[in-house]
Parts: C-alpha cells; structure tokens; sequence
C-alpha cells in the first residue's frame, strides 16, 4: 500500500506539520502506521517523494513544482528532516511508496511532474503488462517522450496529459482537469475490457496544477472497496500536546486548510471524514471543495443498499484500506453534479 497526503492552504504551511511532526504522519504512517492492514508488505519503505509550489510567484523561478525524492525510506532521511523544517508552500504533494509495479527507482518516485502539474497514484492498474504497449501507442511523441520510469502510476500520469487540450499549458481550468482525470479513467477501463481483464483496478489519482486539486477514490467494480482516501478541513491545523499530537481546528465556516490523506494523520475522529468509493474531489481556487460521484458503469448510488455493501476483502488484501476507525463516511452535497464518463 503506497500512501499519499495533500495539502491546500490560504496560508503556506512548513512541510514539517504534515511530514514529519505529527505522531501519525505520512512518514511515521510509513513505518508505525496504528491502522495498518497491509501485512504482505508492513512498511512503506520503497521510497519517498515531496512536490510543493512557491508561496510567491518567481518569474526567474517559473510555475512549475518543486520535487524533492528518494529511494531511501523516508523516516531515515536527515534531507527530508532538514529540508522540512525550512520549507512553506500553500499546495504540498507527499507520497510514501510500496511497490506494486516498477522497480525500486528515483524515475519511479511520485509525484510526477510536467510543466506545472503534479500527480501521484495510491492503487494499482490490474493487468498492466496487458495493456501498457496499447497505452503507449495511444500517447503522442512528446507526452510519451515524459515517461522516464516503468510504473503504472506514471503512465496512468502520461495518459491524463494527453486527454488535456495543451499539457504544455500556462493555466488550465479546473473542468479541463476534472474531464481529464475522467476521461484517463474511461480510456483504461476501456483497455481492460478490452484485453479481457476481469481484476479490478485501484484508481485513487490526484492532480494539480498548482491552483486547483483533483483527487479520485475510484475502483473498476461495482463490489468491491477502493482504496481508502479522507479529507479534512478547517481552520488551523496545528500541534494540541507534545508528542505531535494534531487536531483540524475549525474556527468559523471558513476553510482554510484542506487536506486529503490515504489515512488519517491524525486520531481525532472529528477531523476526518471519509470520501465516498467511486467518487471525485475537486478542490477549487478559491478553496471550495466538491464531493462528485464519478458516473460510470461501477457506480452505485448511495440509494442502493449495495453501495454499504461493498466487500472490502479485495482492497485489505492488496493492502490499500484503512479501517474506518468509526469515522462517519462524508454526505454527498446536493449542489454537485454527477459527473457521467
């Protein structure tokens, strides 16, 4: 089970609140994790990757994110532990790798990265070998040209760059990435099918492109769980008592701060809310946040009692699901779309 956290911010945050300081970090989580169900690989030890944007805009600096990676584990990296105490950024990308498909490799690190956006993958496309020279073959020279690595994950990446209409572009629109991200999606379900894959795959994808944030807990199965991904929201997030105990503070109806996590990073059962399977994230500009049920023929509507019947064998063991630690799953909002793919 790789791991992920996102952070997006009003105010920049200095990376070491989210990586390092909290007792249930993504770093600790990647060693020490208390709701770990993943007993085929019981660490996160496979390398580690951090993207952030600047606080203010350099034109010598340019628009793209900053990557920091590794093929260390990230508890043991005194750079990440120096760099982390001395770094802020309103949008911060992490990610804790155990791998599923590539070998252990800096090009294989996430986030991956293109101009200004960034992407990272918490799952695993079923039967990739099957469909990777197809994919391939489906890219232009330039976003084939990208891939450096041989994950999955950063071909699924290569992939949505090339649904966008300019990867290559200054700015993009928040619906650009959404229709990007859906039609990535569409487009392997759409291999799947085609060379005859019944496994599901694992889809929980998040891309920015420094402004807004689309992240996806997504299974090709109408039965089984997706991998787990929460959120949470708030005011101030900040340490309560020593030993890097956190809490989301919310001091009016503002939201300040919004973080998206694999796993809790903290064990305030308050502060995080569990994202529906099958379902989008959008996190816009100006730090509004949409719940949209991706609308496909795996989706359940939350009206059907299947959809709280979902089996999450498959998901705990591949190791990608955290238990609920009697979190109440978020209620969808009745202002956002469905989104059809």
């Amino acid at each position: 089970m790789c791991r992920f956290v996102i952070y997006k911010g009003t105010s920049p945050v200095q990376l070491s609140h989210l990586l390092t300081r909290p007792c249930h970090s993504i770093i600790n989580q990647a060693f020490d994790s208390r709701l770990r169900l993943d007993h085929r690989r019981p660490i996160n030890g496979d390398g580690f990757g951090v993207g952030w944007y600047d606080s203010i805009h350099d034109e010598e600096l340019g628009s793209q994110p900053c990557i920091f990676t590794s093929v260390s584990p990230a508890w043991n990296n005194a750079n990440l532990i120096r760099l982390a105490e001395k770094i802020k950024s309103p949008l911060v990308f992490g990610h804790v790798r155990a791998t599923t498909t590539g070998s252990l490799s800096l090009d294989n690190c996430h986030p991956f990265t293109y101009g200004k956006l960034m992407f990272m993958h918490n799952g695993g496309i079923a039967g990739f070998h099957l469909i990777k020279r197809r994919l391939q073959a489906d890219l232009s020279d330039d976003v084939f040209n990208i891939v450096q690595g041989n994950t999955d994950s950063e071909c699924a990446f290569a992939l949505l760059l090339s649904k966008l209409p300019d990867p290559k572009a200054k700015s993009f629109t928040t619906r650009s990435l959404q229709q990007a991200m859906l039609d990535t999606i569409a487009t392997l379900n759409l291999y799947a099918e085609q060379a005859g894959i019944t496994e599901p795959s694992l889809m929980n994808f998040c891309v920015t492109d420094g402004e807004s944030v689309i992240a996806t807990r997504y299974i090709s199965s109408r039965h089984d769980e997706a991998a787990s991904l929460w959120f949470s929201s708030g005011t101030t997030f900040s340490e309560y008592a020593q030993g890097g105990h956190y809490r989301m503070a919310k001091a009016d109806k503002r939201e300040n701060i919004i973080m998206i996590a694999s796993e809790p990073l903290t064990f305030e059962k308050a502060d995080w809310m569990e994202i529906r399977t099958n379902n989008m994230v959008v996190i816009t500009p100006k730090m509004n946040l949409l719940q949209i049920p991706i609308v496909d023929k795996f989706y359940v509507s939350p009206s059907d009692p299947a959809a709280l019947n979902r089996d999450t064998d498959f998901a705990t063991a591949k190791g990608f699901l955290s238990p609920r630690i009697a979190m109440a799953p978020v209620q969808p909002r009745e202002t956002a779309p469905q989104l059809s793919i």
